[in-house]
């Protein structure tokens, strides 16, 4: 029987002594906000912790800052995408009237689905993505979006059924990476 690797966790705590200080500032020069930094700082090592690459983390000193610096800025670029969307989903409650404005649980419910579909199409390869809003959002049928988009219909019907399965696979919680 095949033992399963296990995580160096020494590794990955002088990874956190080495670094944690050095990230947090790094990542507090970016986001303007100390708060923000050391949640996305404590993110950044969380993700260390359940990456494949995890069993073989770097053993020189200071090698672990590129590491560090590509994870953070993955969870950075979530970050604003996600205060991006809850802006303009605020901006957007502000111009309903009063007795339309829903309760703050349907907002919270509704500000979490944005962003899973957000996430889900952002996860999608271009044209695929470019299809799917052509003809869910624009309402523009496959024959259109092929001629837009330059592939054969039989193309756009494969993208909309990748579309469709990433929905699909959103609303049950799976990832499809």
């Amino acid at each position: 029987m095949q033992e399963s690797p296990t995580i160096d966790l020494n590794a990955i705590g002088h990874l956190y002594h080495g670094h944690h200080h050095w990230l947090v500032a790094w990542l507090r020069r970016r986001l303007g906000c100390p708060h923000h930094a050391a949640d996305l700082a404590h993110d950044t090592f969380a993700r260390v912790l359940f990456r494949r690459d995890a069993l073989r983390l770097p053993a020189e000193p200071g090698s672990g800052k590129a590491l560090l610096s590509t994870i953070a800025h993955g969870l950075m670029v979530d970050h604003w995408r996600r205060a991006t969307l809850e802006r303009a989903f605020l901006e957007a409650l502000s111009l309903l009237p009063e007795p339309q404005v829903p309760s703050l649980e349907e907002q919270q419910i509704a500000l979490e689905t944005l962003i899973c579909v957000d996430q889900m199409l952002h996860d999608l390869p271009a044209k695929v993505r470019q299809a799917f809003l052509l003809s869910q959002v624009d309402g523009m049928a496959y024959a259109q979006i092929a001629i837009e988009l330059g592939v054969s219909v039989s193309s756009v019907q494969q993208y909309m059924t990748r579309a469709f399965t990433a929905c699909y696979a959103a609303r049950q919680g799976v990832s499809m990476q």
